[in-house]
């Protein structure tokens, strides 16, 4: 009976603020008084009003007025997960809001949506909201596996976030059979219990067969492979040579000894250098492919860059952001072939100050092609073969090192942090199968050309901030001072401290790694560290790099491979031919925050991608090793199970199913306890794995600690 009572004045409250023209927005007092509610009974109204807002069918303003909930209502991203529930992103707010699973309204992943906040972020919970309107479908397509039955079938997404089959009518088939790997419209998007519906449009391949696992990863990202025609056409005009029209005008640099350094495999080369000293000055020349003389503003090509925001190198192959033709041709700076450059020439002290500078649109031509390997082998390992060969460049490679030394010196004596996780190199055979999975090693030419560029992007970013014309930075905000704290609270268990202020410094997480290299728990907290950190993005604001502790930063140097770079370029050259007039600026000011926006999400898009990529590999070589024995450290702690990454870069979970004992997850301290044995496993520890199964579906490696396995489950 109290519940009935409970719902009558629910519905009542409703229709009185909802449903009726002549209410006004009130608070609870005024409703008290409007409904003749004595004070003794006023916390029932509030109880109420309070249950009303949770549900979603009414808002609450923040001077706690209570109104119809359209008024209050939030436009977001969501976000599903394959366990119900979801997130919502909104932009400008720095947390993402829970959204239970019974309160998504049916939304799909990547849907746009209409939301109410029902409860406040506490703590380290997320703040709560209800679904209350579907404002623009995300997703039009899924691309997934098919499974047949006898009259219909469903595909299975390949997209572990979204939740639910796509229900696939028999004369929607497109002929895919069991096992194709397919593209399919979603024709609706289903209600409460009931899945949604397509149409197959794209049967990529079978499941089984060569190169369909990749091709299914650019397809669910979407991801362009051909150029459209109109893109073609215009590149029918771009010359294979530099036009000795297009030299004039420009500072001749052909006379300085000139040198690219790239991996072996390396086709679009679009930074070289040049390095003397005189006196105690060091001449540093950055020279960057003047791509944007050929993919002018407004174009095909143009348009194409910017949908494309980042060239995406995948396993097997690279997606370009522009055509082979210029980015392996015109725009790569090939040896001994003239090209157009925007060089930063660069005088740098002994203290490793740029005490002066100049940006300038240049001629270049490269007197050699060096690799990483080749250099290194010259600096580091005396290699008298590779020494004899390269006569010519030694004093110069060295003098690289000299100059790179004294910034990279200066750069972290004001606190850059240098995260040196190793990245996976992945061989395969003629087939595409992956043959061997090792570290990509980061040599000493690696750090001499990543120390040219970072200190050419800072002069860049710093001469155009202090110029206050329209520009697009790379920004890494500060870390979130709650993710601090947590990580300072958790080091203290080591022994170790970090100085939490609301301005936190990179100096105090540059000291922090200091003082743990080496030890056992390195890997632990450097991980940790890593988590806490936010992701960088682009900006039209100079809010400056955390990370690299640069209050000035951009991305000047590679405009083959990233839109932000080509757009700068533009800037950077309409103002060295003073046609950077208020219109002009008002334009930039008008365009670049689009632009910042779709860079950042193709960037995170491009390193979604390639992550997929890496992981299908490594599950399908792991299936080569079923029952081999690992050791690795554990790389991850959750509830449902413990992550063990291996010296190769392989990283795979033992389940908490797979684990002999009753264990319990202590996420302050990330470790797993067993209740009965008091046995912990914790980030960072050393642990001998048996890999037991992979799933290149799910994109999972399974492993099981070597203790808790049977006789028969390994490999002798």
């Amino acid at each position: 009976m109290k519940d009935e009572i409970f719902k009558e004045r629910e519905d009542m409250l409703e229709d009185l603020i909802v449903r009726n023209e002549f209410y006004v927005p009130m608070k609870t007092k005024e409703i008290a008084i409007l409904l003749n509610v004595p004070k003794e009974e006023r916390y029932l109204l509030q109880e109420v009003l309070d249950s009303l807002v949770s549900q979603g069918r009414i808002g609450v303003t923040k001077k706690g007025k209570y109104i119809k909930v359209e008024n209050v209502a939030l436009i977001g991203t969501f976000t599903m997960t394959n366990r119900g529930f979801g997130f919502v992103t909104i932009e400008g707010r720095e947390d993402d809001i829970f959204i239970k699973s019974s309160d998504t309204l049916n939304a799909f992943h990547m849907d746009k949506v209409k939301l109410v906040i029902t409860s406040e972020k506490k703590g380290d919970r997320h703040a709560e909201g209800k679904i209350v309107g579907i404002v623009e479908h995300g997703i039009t397509q899924i691309v997934g596996t098919y499974q047949k039955s006898k009259n219909f079938g469903f595909v299975v997404p390949d997209n572990n976030k979204i939740s639910v089959d796509l229900f696939i009518s028999k004369e929607y088939s497109n002929g895919a059979v069991e096992g194709s790997k397919v593209v399919a419209k979603i024709l609706n998007y289903g209600k409460p219990g009931k899945s949604p519906e397509g149409r197959i449009v794209e049967v990529i391949g079978h499941i089984n067969d060569p190169g369909t696992d990749i091709m299914s990863v650019i397809r669910g990202y979407d991801l362009p492979m051909e150029f459209p025609e109109e893109v073609k056409k215009e590149l029918k005009n771009i010359p294979d040579f530099v036009d000795e029209k297009d030299k004039a005008g420009r500072v001749d640099l052909r006379n300085l000894t000139t040198v690219t350094i790239d991996g072996e495999d390396a086709k679009d080369l679009d930074d070289a250098i040049t390095l003397s000293k005189e006196g105690d000055i060091y001449k540093l020349g950055v020279h960057i492919a003047d791509v944007s003389h050929y993919v002018t503003e407004g174009s095909a090509l143009d348009k194409e860059a910017l949908k494309r925001g980042t060239s995406v190198y995948l396993v097997d192959r690279v997606i370009p952001m522009i055509p082979h033709k210029l980015s392996n041709g015109i725009c790569s700076l090939n040896q001994g072939e003239d090209r157009l450059a925007l060089s930063c020439l660069m005088d740098i002290d002994s203290k490793g100050n740029v005490v002066g500078h100049r940006i300038c649109e240049t001629l270049i031509n490269v007197d050699r092609r060096m690799s990483y390997t080749s250099v290194k082998k010259i600096i580091l390992d005396k290699d008298e073969e590779e020494t004899k060969k390269y006569a010519d460049f030694v004093d110069m490679f060295f003098l690289m090192e000299e100059c790179a030394s004294l910034l990279r010196k200066k750069r972290f004596s004001r606190g850059s942090i240098d995260f040196d996780f190793p990245e996976s190199k992945i061989e395969l055979d003629a087939k595409g199968h992956p043959t061997k999975i090792s570290p990509y090693e980061r040599t000493t030419a690696n750090k001499i050309i990543e120390d040219f560029m970072l200190i050419a992007n800072e002069t860049v970013a710093e001469d155009f901030f202090w110029q206050e014309l329209p520009f697009l930075y790379r920004t890494h905000e500060n870390p979130d001072p709650e993710r601090i704290m947590k990580l300072s609270t958790f080091i203290n268990n080591f022994g170790h401290s970090l100085r939490v202020s609301e301005e936190m410094h990179p100096k105090e997480i540059q000291k922090l790694l200091a003082k743990i290299e080496g030890s056992e728990e390195e890997i632990l907290i450097s991980r940790l560290t890593l988590r806490s950190m936010k992701k960088a993005r682009y900006t039209t604001e100079c809010i400056g790099h955390f990370g690299l502790a640069a209050k000035y930063y951009c991305h000047f140097t590679s405009p083959i491979r990233r839109y932000p770079d080509l757009q700068i370029h533009r800037i950077i050259k309409e103002n060295l031919h003073g046609g950077l007039d208020k219109k002009r600026i008002d334009h930039y000011d008008r365009i670049l925050g689009e632009v910042a926006v779709q860079t950042s999400n193709t960037e995170r898009r491009a390193d979604e991608a390639e992550r997929d990529t890496d992981k299908i590999k490594m599950c399908e070589y792991m299936q080569d090793h079923i029952g081999e024995v690992y050791e690795g450290v554990i790389s991850g702690v959750t509830s449902w199970g413990i992550y063990v990454e291996l010296p190769n870069t392989i990283e795979g979970m033992v389940s908490l199913n797979n684990m002999n004992g009753y264990y319990i997850y202590d996420e302050n301290h990330y470790e797993m306890v067993e209740q009965t044995t008091n046995k912990t496993y914790k980030l960072g520890q050393k642990v001998s794995v048996v890999v037991i199964a992979t799933d290149k579906l799910l994109k999972n490696i399974d492993f099981k600690f070597l203790e808790d396995c049977y006789e028969d489950e390994i490999k002798r």
